[in-house]
């Protein structure tokens, strides 16, 4: 999980994405991460819809 979550740090430093500060009434910025339930997710697929990202960083974990 932790090297996940670095790999999507890693690539969102990378691409400048997590340096820009987004303002009220922009559109969100493209990103994939894996679910829990072992399938990838993109933004992308759910345009137009809420999106609410859940984040546990050590559930589920012994760290």
């Amino acid at each position: 999980m932790i090297r996940r979550l670095m790999a999507l740090a890693t690539a969102l430093l990378a691409t400048g994405v997590a340096a820009a500060q987004p303002d009220v009434g922009d559109v969100a910025p493209e990103w994939s991460l894996a679910g829990s339930d072992g399938q990838t997710h993109s933004l992308a697929d759910l345009r137009g819809r809420h999106v609410v990202v859940a984040f546990f960083p050590k559930a589920f974990t012994g760290g």
